[in-house]
């Protein structure tokens, strides 16, 4: 269970970093728009997920 949290974690992170890219002046600057908006999906995923572990976890004892 804790590999699965710090797991969570991680894509929270990889989700920030996607939101903060700088992508002008490459050749992958016309996926900008859909880096930020995928860097923002996943982190609204995988934080709904760490708060729903969280209460079934406080729940369960």
């Amino acid at each position: 269970m804790d590999r699965m949290i710090f797991m969570f974690l991680a894509a929270i992170l990889a989700g920030f970093a996607l939101t903060e890219v700088t992508l002008a002046g490459t050749f992958l600057a016309s996926l900008a728009p859909f880096a930020t908006v995928l860097g923002a999906l996943t982190i609204l995923v995988f934080s709904l997920a760490l708060i729903y572990h969280g209460v079934k976890t406080l729940f369960n004892k």
